[in-house]
């Protein structure tokens, strides 16, 4: 039988070579399709749902399809206590150290007038970022410049306003000379949040595309992928019930799969059950892991959020989802409630909602096995 080559990952990107993954493809195909219609999108969801790797690979697969098109990935999650003159430095160097990087990826030499260009130039602010653009088209001639920004809340917040603008006014310029033809903007917190003066976003070309969780197709998808390389079988209810307690949330299925498939030590031979799940599911209610951490360190943010939170998760008088409620939206967010079938609050899956019952009610008076039951809807 043989060795299982790939693990489950929590920790960050995940790479097919060492990694089980969830493709994506039907979102890449979306994605794309709308970077070659020149849109201005916003790609954002909670943290650990694998925005990075998405864009990534939708990048990839981009390149892949059509080279009339220069992608640049960019980070800006070290900026935020930068000034705004130090941002648009590291904005301009990181372009530039980019744009080398893809010529040398190809296997292709920078053309001389572009090298020099970019040795010459500099981004100060955002009226020389709309000129430093403009002039860089002309070098890239029939390619189409498509930039990607990763953790785009770390913007700082005296630069955000007149950053987004900026890139508004490009996006309204005529679409056969923009430059960039394509941003990307990826974050935790959309661009409503991110306007800080509380005024009409100066944002309000973007194309909002949503990151969901992985279906119960997915989660199966990467589990076949588990046993087609160990042989190792895993019962078909195991995987249902998987999908349910996390709701698909891209670490929690990981992490269950690691607790599985690592460090249960369970045979190969031996086939995954349920009572196997009931165990790695235990394990995970009363561990400490960075995305329990980063969710209860979110939910004690605000003291509203305990009030709220127990109204929801008491079942007793549902609240209407509301995304125009700053409480509500600031929950969306962090990835803690979502939209139920009939429009009401509802936690994002059973797992979080035992660890807030934890959290703020630590006595949970009985009612422990109805977060903790398989058999909840």
């Amino acid at each position: 039988m043989p060795n299982k080559k790939r693990i489950f990952e929590t920790r960050g990107p995940v790479d097919p070579s060492r990694n089980y993954v969830v493709p994506r493809q039907t979102e890449i195909a979306e994605l794309t399709a709308r970077i070659k219609q020149g849109r201005y999108i916003v790609i954002f969801a909670p943290r650990q749902t694998g925005k990075t790797t998405f864009f990534r690979w939708a990048l990839e697969a981009l390149a892949t399809e059509d080279n009339t098109y220069f992608p640049l990935q960019l980070d800006f999650q070290i900026c935020q206590n930068l000034s705004t003159e130090a941002f648009y430095h590291y904005f301009y160097k990181t372009i530039c150290k980019n744009i080398h990087h893809y010529f040398n990826n190809n296997q292709s030499v920078i053309p001389d007038t572009l090298s020099q260009f970019l040795e010459n130039a500099s981004i100060t602010d955002h009226v020389s970022m709309v000129d430093f653009f403009e002039q860089i088209s002309s070098y890239l001639k029939t390619q189409k410049l498509v930039i990607i920004i990763d953790e785009f809340d770390g913007i700082p917040r005296g630069a955000v306003s007149d950053f987004l603008y900026s890139l508004r006014h490009i996006y309204l310029s005529n679409i056969s000379q923009r430059c960039p033809y394509s941003v990307g903007i990826v974050g935790v917190k959309s661009i409503t949040q991110l306007n800080y003066e509380r005024s009409i976003s100066p944002f309000n070309i973007q194309d909002d595309f949503a990151l969901a969780n992985f279906t119960p197709s997915q989660v199966q998808k990467l589990f076949e992928q588990y046993t087609e390389e160990t042989g190792q079988v895993i019962a078909t209810d195991v995987i249902e019930t998987l999908h349910r307690q996390t709701a698909g949330q891209p670490f929690l299925v990981n992490r269950l799969g690691q607790i599985l498939t690592e460090e249960m030590g369970i045979p190969l031979t031996t086939t995954i059950t349920h009572a196997h799940f009931e165990v790695a599911h235990r394990q995970i209610l009363e561990e400490s892991n960075v995305n329990i951490d980063h969710l209860v360190t979110n939910i004690r943010r605000n003291p509203r959020f305990e009030s709220l939170l127990m109204k929801i998760t008491s079942y007793d008088a549902g609240i209407r989802f509301n995304l125009r409620d700053a409480v509500l939206s600031e929950l969306v967010t962090y990835g803690v409630l979502k939209k139920s079938n009939d429009s009401l609050c509802e936690i994002a899956n059973p797992i979080y909602q035992y660890c807030i019952m934890q959290t703020f009610q630590p006595t949970i008076n009985g009612l422990e096995q109805d977060y903790l039951s398989d058999n909840r809807n």
